[in-house]
């Protein structure tokens, strides 16, 4: 599954704080930094739709806050399930 994601880095806790359409709106509890905030992302986001780490991708905007991630290891339909949990 892809997914675009808008970081908030800085923030207190990690959580995904929206959904608008497929675009996921995530805080980070890690600077911009980049590879601080994007490892942070990737283990988050592997713990959230339970993969593992590696399985989550950042395949455009590694230097940015809008970012396109893959996420594998699970079914489409159990990640869509994932996805439509969030508000």
């Amino acid at each position: 599954m892809i997914v675009k994601v808008r970081v908030i880095p800085n923030a207190p806790d990690n959580e995904v704080v929206s959904r608008i359409g497929s675009v996921l709106r995530v805080k980070v509890a890690a600077p911009s930094v980049t590879e601080k905030a994007n490892n942070t992302l990737r283990n988050y986001l592997a713990e959230f739709f339970e993969v593992s780490a590696p399985k989550v991708n950042i395949l455009r905007g590694a230097n940015g806050r809008e970012k396109t991630v893959e996420i594998v290891g699970k079914t489409e339909e159990d990640l869509k399930r994932v996805m439509e949990s969030i508000p």
